[in-house]
């Protein structure tokens, strides 16, 4: 509702997104915090979620209140920063068609920028270390097709689906591939970086 959104934003794009742009700088980095608000970087609208009612069997409208969904992303706040050595820290609030505040889910915000930016990697860091084939094994790369049918085959299930989907609408838009890594690794982004075999899985479009 409109006064849980109001302390999401306070917690998100303040509390957090400035201990997150500290830490950047005591590592030796500069960074900025951002939230989708600024100069309109991130513009959403409701969002919208339909289930079955069990008993009448009739589709249902479910009233998420101000979770918001990407509906267009503006670049020019990071393209400005892009040349530079400033490190953008992105909270995922995102402004309304009329001024008002939507919380966006983090992984969904991250890929539409990613997307918009069309970046050359997007990086989803997890406490998985990253897709499973049926035998529990991890799978070190997979394409979109075959990402979509370990999806139908239930293969890929659970929290695992939407930052799959994340991934795949990221390189549907033009990011050259999607990783999801473990974030508990140490050192483990720098790893799939720089090394052939990577720590996670990448995500191609084919």
């Amino acid at each position: 509702d409109a006064a849980t959104v109001e302390i999401v934003e306070m917690v998100l794009a303040g509390s957090i997104n400035k201990q997150i742009v500290a830490e950047i700088q005591a590592a030796g980095g500069l960074a900025v915090g951002l939230s989708g608000k600024d100069a309109k970087l991130m513009q959403a609208k409701k969002a919208e979620r339909r289930r079955i009612d069990p008993d009448s069997n009739i589709e249902q409208i479910i009233d998420l209140g101000f979770v918001g969904e990407p509906e267009a992303i503006d670049c020019r706040i990071l393209d400005a920063l892009k040349d530079s050595d400033v490190i953008p820290v992105i909270a995922p609030t995102a402004i309304g068609a009329d001024g008002e505040t939507y919380n966006v889910n983090a992984d969904t915000a991250a890929g539409a920028i990613a997307g918009a930016l069309k970046a050359k990697k997007l990086m989803m860091m997890t406490d998985v270390v990253g897709v499973l084939d049926q035998a529990g094994e991890l799978i070190s790369s997979i394409t979109a097709p075959q990402a979509e049918q370990l999806i139908k085959d239930g293969v890929i299930s659970g929290g695992m689906i939407p930052k799959i989907e994340t991934c795949l609408a990221a390189v549907e838009a033009g990011v050259d591939a999607a990783y999801i890594l473990d974030g508990r690794v140490p050192h483990g982004l720098v790893v799939e970086l720089f090394t052939e075999g990577g720590v996670g899985t990448e995500i191609r479009a084919n």
